[in-house]
């Protein structure tokens, strides 16, 4: 049975012609990396840059819009037109905003408060720190931003680590009582409150104070 890469492979080979893919080949490689998506992916032209020139790419998206094979969700942005819902995940969305399927994203700010149960509203503007460079879109009414950072702020990215440092910094030291602690000593597994443990070293020492606390079950202030 042929896997997944050899068919795109094959479809990215189909009618070249001597000046490059044709538009036949094109098409058929992007149908195909299409099909293999996990549900719900969001996709942009970066991640068709293999497969022929960007307005070659660009030609293929449109027709398969035009098609409703795919539904345009904001300028560049594609995900599958059969998908149920009104729109696709923040994080598949940002991360198609990166152009990079590995670049690791890290929620920060108001939006990394409601991800830990910290806040019960969802704010208008969803910020992402990043290794890219700044980027944004405007999707159902909310802002999706990549904000560029530093290595020590992405060292804990993608861990829930760089989640309750980045709450917690949203926050504000004044602001986090014990109430914040106990909420997230309740919600946190044993793993993740391990992982606080390990990670302490990259926060500011006031948050790196509190991750300790919160993986120490709950000991007194000092």
């Amino acid at each position: 049975m042929e896997t997944v890469s050899t068919i795109v492979a094959s479809a990215a080979r189909m009618t070249k012609r001597a000046n490059g893919k044709s538009s036949v080949s094109i098409d058929a490689a992007i149908r195909a990396q299409v099909d293999a998506a996990k549900g719900g992916s969001v996709f942009s032209p970066a991640d068709f840059a293999g497969l022929g020139s960007r307005a070659a790419v660009d030609k293929v998206l449109s027709r398969l819009t035009a098609s409703g094979e795919l539904r345009r969700i904001a300028r560049g942005l594609y995900d599958r037109s059969e998908n149920l819902s009104p729109l696709p995940s923040v994080e598949e969305t940002a991360r198609a905003l990166a152009g990079k399927s590995n670049m690791r994203l890290q929620p920060c700010g108001a939006y990394a408060a409601t991800l830990l149960g910290l806040s019960d509203q969802m704010p208008l503007k969803l910020v992402f720190l990043t290794e890219g460079a700044t980027r944004s879109l405007w999707i159902g009414g909310r802002q999706i931003v990549l904000r560029p950072t530093t290595r020590r702020n992405m060292a804990t990215a993608g861990r829930i680590s760089g989640l309750v440092i980045q709450a917690l910094r949203h926050l504000k030291q004044p602001n986090v009582g014990e109430s914040v602690l106990r909420h997230l000593h309740a919600r946190l597994s044993s793993d993740e409150k391990a992982v606080l443990l390990e990670d302490a070293a990259f926060a500011p020492a006031w948050i790196a104070a509190i991750m300790r606390r919160i993986a120490n079950a709950m000991t007194p202030a000092m």
